[in-house]
């Protein structure tokens, strides 16, 4: 599979899959949430609130992995790894871009101060049962 055919399965996958596992790193141990992700331009973005565990871990180490994908039909469900690097975006227009309503249960609006973006920089995306390949696809960034 060449990289513009597994660039375009991330979309499909992404297209289907909004919420996934975001692991940042805590006293040297892996610490997994859910979250929300959208994918544009090769970057997935997720929001926080800054005064949190998560913002706190990713600027003592910025290294994160994301499982996001799978559907709960059977083993064979298609899903993605995505180790990266997480860059804190404080600009008013990318908060604005990526606000969503059901954010107000922990912010006031795109303009809040406390209102984060999360982009993770992926250098190296698995994409695991992917129909038709027999082992897991790989692209490293």
């Amino acid at each position: 599979m060449n990289e513009q055919q597994l660039k375009k399965q991330v979309e499909q996958l992404m297209a289907k899959h909004k919420v996934g596992s975001l692991a940042t790193v805590q006293n040297g141990k892996p610490h997994s949430r859910y979250m929300t992700f959208h994918y544009e331009g090769g970057i997935f973005y997720t929001t926080s609130d800054k005064n949190t565990h998560k913002v706190e871990e990713i600027e003592r180490n910025p290294a994160v992995h994301i499982l996001i994908g799978y559907d709960g039909k059977g083993f064979n469900d298609p899903y993605m790894e995505i180790e990266g690097i997480i860059k804190l975006n404080d600009t008013r227009e990318k908060k604005e871009h990526l606000w969503q309503d059901y954010m107000g249960h922990w912010l006031s609006g795109p303009s809040d101060p406390d209102y984060i973006v999360l982009e993770v920089h992926p250098n190296l995306i698995r994409i695991m049962n992917l129909e038709g390949e027999e082992n897991p696809v790989e692209y490293k960034v």
